[in-house]
């Protein structure tokens, strides 16, 4: 019920600070302006443009390195933070590298930064790069948004991945029967838990004062 609830209590999301502009791998850093619009700044925090997801329904991943614990949000097209829910991502230490020109990523095993889209969705999936020996799928409720294989998907969110998002099974059944295959998902750094703290907080007064008036207990 409390999840549900959540429909009625986020409109908005306001500005984070972030500290992507100390982290040096990703090539490109989103940053929340509102609820559906994103900017996004190059490795030394230039801006690059700012994107607009307004009237779409999209994932928003929030991680936080070395932990690398975090957040994940789903919105929808009316801009409305519908759930969310914790979330464990791989561990810092990558650097870019110049190479041929260019800068690329190496070592770690960060999810990587930007806005990307839905390439695959799967309900049962083993991991090919990183199998479990059990020979139990380590994968299941997979929605796949780079072509090397970074995915959110069902994990332990107390421990960190190599490079995947680990979402609870409740939250991850929640977000994969509701998720499309070409819908945005937004991965970022910074101070999560600065993320939607006012509203979080008027949500969790609103919520208990609503427990009251009906005689609802706290732990049912």
């Amino acid at each position: 019920m409390k999840k549900i609830l959540i429909l009625m209590a986020f409109s908005l999301l306001f500005g984070i600070t972030l500290n992507a502009d100390t982290y040096r791998k990703h090539r490109v850093n989103p940053h929340p302006i509102t609820a559906t619009k994103f900017k996004l700044t190059d490795v030394n925090g230039n801006y690059i443009r700012t994107v607009d997801l307004t009237g779409k329904d999209f994932i928003v991943v929030s991680v936080r390195e070395p932990g690398s614990d975090g957040e994940m949000y789903a919105v929808d097209r009316d801009g409305t933070i519908w759930w969310h829910g914790r979330i464990s991502s791989g561990a810092g230490g990558g650097k870019l590298v110049k190479k041929n020109g260019k800068l690329v990523p190496v070592g770690g095993h960060e999810t990587n930064s930007n806005v990307f889209h839905i390439l695959a969705k799967r309900r049962f999936h083993m991991s090919k790069t990183h199998p479990d020996p059990s020979g139990v799928n380590n994968m299941d409720f997979e929605l796949q948004f780079t072509p090397d294989g970074q995915a959110l998907h069902l994990g332990h969110t107390s421990a960190m991945s190599h490079g995947c998002i680990h979402v609870g099974r409740q939250d991850i059944s929640a977000l994969f029967k509701w998720a499309k295959v070409g819908m945005p998902v937004i991965v970022m750094r910074g101070h999560y838990k600065q993320f939607l703290k006012k509203e979080v907080d008027q949500f969790k007064r609103d919520l208990k004062m609503y427990d009251a008036e009906r005689g609802i207990r706290p732990d049912v």
